[in-house]
């Protein structure tokens, strides 16, 4: 019996219709929209696609959201001046920087970033303030990912409290806060990283498991407890025939998709997990326009209080 397909999609075009009138009524009152401040440095492809999903949603629901766009050579003492102007800005509601930044800006690049981000702004919710708020349960902002997994159990009826949830990953963007949010729901949480001693196994007693390590197809029918509900966060691009008919198996439609375009999208979770799963968020669909979407809410959540600071 295949598992039940957790639409992310559909969903994520819901939540923007929710808060449609919300943006409406704002920009009727303050006689502006709310306004989205995008940073893209460098040109990974992946960012180019990301950003301008983001740019095609905002439109959508009726925000203005301005692109800055800056080469790869820039330095991050150029990229936090450009974020110190839109945290003046009296227009610029709420600030993203998109992830990742080139390279030559040097490991400790993104946090750098992250720290300079006025709270307040901070659509992503990555700043040292926000992330400590969010620990104490009080959050002004959380991660959009991990938001957008919580709104998709709830919505689903999935059960959290009193359940077993397995993360792996442990990274700032989604492993932490996703532990934390399901923390505070209840849920057992364990996370799990690359030294996990028998990673399977432990994977395997979850009751909610959450993959997002970047790694296409990794996790196997071995990790999954029959009946686990299991969200893939993966968006992994495969270019190797030999791989993309691994994973998908030579009878599957999408293999078909690869053939004609080159590359496929997957995820982190292999395709044959969906015969062992109770529920599972498809890659793509899933997850992803769930991350837009709570990125639209929180820069409503911004432009609200940008306006309640100013008057």
């Amino acid at each position: 019996m295949s598992a039940r397909i957790l639409d992310g999609l559909s969903l994520g075009r819901l939540i923007q219709e929710e808060i449609k009138p919300e943006i409406s009524a704002f920009s009727n009152q303050y006689g502006r929209q709310p306004c989205l401040g995008i940073v893209l440095v460098g040109d990974d492809p992946a960012s180019e696609v990301y950003v301008r999903n983001k740019l095609k949603v905002a439109a959508g629901v009726g925000f203005r959201a301005d692109l800055e766009r800056l080469q790869s050579s820039t330095t991050l003492k150029e990229v936090l001046s450009v974020v110190e102007r839109l945290n003046q800005s009296s227009v610029h509601d709420g600030i993203l920087v998109q992830s990742p930044l080139p390279k030559a800006m040097g490991p400790e690049a993104a946090q750098a970033v992250f720290d300079k981000i006025m709270p307040s702004k901070d659509v992503d919710g990555f700043s040292p303030t926000n992330v400590g708020l969010l620990v104490q349960k009080r959050p002004s902002f959380v991660a959009c990912t991990p938001a957008g997994i919580i709104e998709l159990l709830l919505r689903e009826e999935i059960p959290i409290e009193g359940q077993r949830a397995v993360i792996i990953g442990r990274s700032d963007i989604v492993g932490k806060p996703m532990a934390t949010l399901l923390l505070h729901r209840n849920a057992t949480v364990t996370v799990c990283h690359s030294k996990t001693v028998g990673l399977s196994e432990v994977c395997r007693q979850g009751d909610i498991l959450v993959a997002a390590i970047g790694r296409p197809g990794f996790v196997t029918t071995d990790f999954i407890k029959p009946g686990a509900t299991v969200i893939d966060v993966g968006m992994n691009r495969v270019t190797d025939p030999a791989t993309a008919a691994g994973l998908l198996g030579e009878d599957h439609p999408r293999l078909a998709l690869f053939r004609q375009k080159g590359s496929v999208l997957v995820g982190d979770v292999h395709p044959r997990v969906i015969d062992i799963a109770g529920a599972m968020t498809p890659v793509p669909g899933g997850v992803g326009p769930l991350t837009i979407a709570m990125l639209m809410r929180n820069t409503l959540n911004a432009a609200q209080i940008h306006v309640s600071d100013i008057t």
